[in-house]
């Protein structure tokens, strides 16, 4: 909490007048969020003039750590619910205010010139193609992984198909924010990503190819507020405009797709 006191000029009939409390909340944010949430605290902040909102975006396994290894930020936004049960369990989360608020799901993007002619799943297989996917360790990775284990059970793709995507893998990431450039700056060909990874600015630039439902994973994320965090009344504020009308909205035009309460 910051106070802030402005002095008026040493007259007479001047008096010291205290300013408006300034309050400054930190969030830890996925790094899948970064757009959205960059809007979100903006909007937040134009009308809680009071409120400054310090979102600091990184992969949930590095932000887990990070609170871990001491980090008090006020509010936790996970890309998925294993890294934020953790954290429960650990007795760090205020666990009756953690609760789901958004899905996302994931594709397979390519650079809009396709130079190595992606054009289906089935040619992520071939021989020399250059793929990005996330560590294990993070959300995007460890669901990339998991569509491949459901297509290497199916006929139409099979055990070799996984083998060969992995083996033209050429770099994992932890973080999304550095998948996207690898494909605009023609170092890779072709990338698991969230949807949502899709920004407005990028979407002259990339190709997006489906992954069929009966393969993809549906990502659910979770929210909720630090056990020691000293502006919890701030927290659940900031959180209830999140899910407000206006807070899902903005996360709509990102690609993602809102959980309300009463789901």
């Amino acid at each position: 909490m910051v106070l802030a006191i402005a002095f008026a000029g040493c007259t007479g009939t001047d008096k010291t007048q205290p300013a408006e409390e300034e309050t400054t909340l930190t969030v830890f944010t996925a790094a899948s969020l970064t757009g959205a949430f960059s809007d979100i605290r903006d909007a937040y902040e134009a009308e809680n003039k009071n409120v400054v909102i310090d979102a600091v975006f990184d992969g949930s396994q590095a932000l887990r750590t990070q609170i871990e290894q001491g980090a008090n930020p006020d509010v936790f936004v996970s890309a998925n619910k294993k890294h934020m049960n953790a954290l429960k369990d650990e007795g760090v989360m205020d666990n009756d205010s953690v609760a789901l608020f958004l899905e996302n799901s994931l594709a397979v993007i390519v650079p809009s010139d396709n130079t190595a002619g992606i054009y289906n799943l089935s040619d992520l297989a071939e021989p020399g193609v250059k793929i990005v996917i996330g560590t294990k360790d993070v959300p995007f990775g460890s669901y990339t992984r998991q569509i491949l284990d459901s297509m290497a059970e199916s006929t139409e793709y099979g055990e070799d198909y996984k083998d060969a995507v992995y083996a033209n893998v050429i770099s994992e990431e932890t973080s999304v924010g550095t998948v996207v450039p690898k494909l605009t700056l023609g170092e890779a060909d072709a990338a698991f990503v969230y949807k949502s990874d899709i920004l407005r600015e990028y979407r002259d630039r990339l190709i997006q190819i489906e992954i069929p439902a009966e393969y993809n994973v549906i990502a659910q994320y979770p929210l909720g507020i630090l056990a020691d965090s000293e502006q919890k009344d701030a927290a659940e504020d900031f959180i209830e405009f999140i899910r407000s009308e206006k807070g899902s909205s903005i996360l709509n035009d990102y690609g993602f797709d809102p959980i309300t309460e009463d789901q």
